[in-house]
């Protein structure tokens, strides 16, 4: 089963109270904080367009990129709506392709995560490091291995009048995988001959890897950025073993 295919008619439901317009707002002030106020602005992992959306909405030229074309079409749909220039592209993390060098990249609400090898995240910082004009900024965020350590094995359930999800989840501590086995079930507008309502139901399998900040780091350098700074993404206070998501500052090295 892969991830983000049916979930995404009703991700921005069940994600309606994730902060978005305060992770723009921290994301602003750095980009500003590096005399960033304007420019190609790339975001990985974009999804529905959210965050995209609302940077594009402060000025910046936007490109989201995401693989999943359900989301994208989610993103399409919100494009169309609000009449901003941005460019999506249904590509990878790990082999993403622009057709120019961008002043900053930016990544939000764990996209990082879902890649689970080694070398597929030093990859792709490698290529960020390729596309990032000389001196610009990655801005990323990460859960850390801490965050799914205490969530462990435990089962989510949700219910709304129009959806219902139940998210069983199971992280194995030697590999750092979280695994979360996702039933969701959506109204369909439609009446069984008792008259009752009917209900879609669809599953998917989503894997994240949990990762510390050292590692993080160490990948960075391995792909030719530089560090710049990191702190806790929930507190914006400096990073404790208690950080369950830490947002990740890196800079392309002036040659």
């Amino acid at each position: 089963m892969e991830a983000y295919t049916g979930f995404a008619a009703v991700y921005d439901r069940f994600m309606d109270e994730t902060p978005y317009e305060a992770w723009c707002e921290n994301i602003v002030r750095e980009l500003y904080a590096r005399d960033i106020r304007e420019g190609l602005v790339l975001e990985l992992g974009c999804g529905t367009g959210c965050m995209t959306e609302l940077l594009a909405k402060r000025g910046y030229d936007m490109i989201g990129v995401d693989a999943s074309d359900e989301m994208l079409n989610i993103a399409l749909n919100k494009r169309a709506a609000s009449g901003h220039d941005i460019l999506y592209l249904n590509q990878d993390m790990r082999a993403f392709e622009l057709y120019g060098t961008v002043r900053a990249v930016v990544s939000v609400c764990d996209s990082i995560n879902y890649l689970l090898e080694d070398g597929d995240i030093v990859e792709c910082f490698r290529l960020v490091n390729n596309y990032l004009d000389p001196g610009g900024i990655f801005m990323f965020d990460f859960n850390t291995k801490y965050k799914y350590e205490t969530i462990g094995d435990a089962t989510i359930a949700e219910n709304r009048e129009e959806c219902s999800f139940i998210w069983e989840n199971y992280y194995d501590e030697e590999s750092c995988i979280n695994e979360y086995d996702l039933t969701v079930f959506v109204r369909n507008g439609e009446a069984s001959e008792s008259g009752s309502e009917l209900f879609g139901r669809f599953c998917e399998e989503h894997f994240q890897r949990g990762y510390t900040l050292e590692e993080i780091r160490v990948f960075l350098e391995m792909a030719g950025l530089s560090f710049v700074k990191a702190y806790d993404a929930d507190t914006l206070f400096p990073v404790s073993d208690k950080s369950e998501r830490i947002y990740c500052i890196a800079k392309e090295i002036t040659k």
